[in-house]
């Protein structure tokens, strides 16, 4: 005999539809598990060409609508969002059927305070990974030896600060899917969408 589930409220209200995604998000950076942990950020390369990378959920802020990613200085994504900071996020969980991609501006921060504070956050596992050389994306005649010294990294560390304006959240469900869209500017709107 099947039971049915309680149907949630994120079904039928916008604002629980706004809660269920930044919770997403919010679990995302505090439970690397989440599969909002490792988001995909799309940028455009410098050849106009469209370009995606998985990376790792830092830091969320839902009352700024910022996130924070950490990138290397040496990588492409580095020159391309200091040249076209417009910049999309997508996520996807696929136990919650949820799907979220944002739309925002991108900032680039290496020695202020939001670079500092990245960095102190960041373990020395996560730190090695800025001190190997070449930088990434060079090409090597052989895979370069793992780095040793986790300080070495720093001068190559550098936060992305993503502040997203627009919002499309996507709800998988045999009761029927459901598909919103949260617009921030001058007059917010938040608007179901067919899904």
């Amino acid at each position: 005999m099947s039971t049915m589930q309680p149907r949630p409220a994120h079904a039928d209200e916008l604002d629980a539809a706004l809660a269920q995604a930044f919770a997403q998000w919010a679990r995302g950076v505090a439970d690397r598990h989440s599969p909002f942990h490792t988001p995909t950020l799309a940028s455009i390369g410098r050849d106009g060409s469209p370009r995606l990378r998985t990376l790792v959920l830092r830091g969320f802020d839902a009352a700024s609508r910022t996130l924070r990613l950490h990138t290397d200085r040496r990588a492409e994504k580095f020159a391309e969002i200091a040249a076209e900071p417009r910049v999309s996020l997508h996520g996807y969980d696929p136990g919650q059927r949820v799907q979220i991609r944002l739309d925002g501006v991108a900032s680039l921060h290496t020695d202020d305070a939001v670079g500092e504070a990245g960095w102190a956050a960041s373990r020395d596992f996560s730190r090695m990974c800025y001190a190997i050389d070449p930088g990434p994306g060079m090409p090597v005649g052989a895979p370069p030896p793992a780095p040793l010294d986790p300080e070495a990294g720093r001068p190559h560390f550098a936060v992305i600060q993503l502040e997203f304006f627009r919002m499309e959240w996507l709800w998988l469900a045999a009761m029927g899917h459901r598909r919103a869209r949260f617009t921030w500017g001058e007059t917010p709107s938040a608007a179901w969408l067919v899904p």
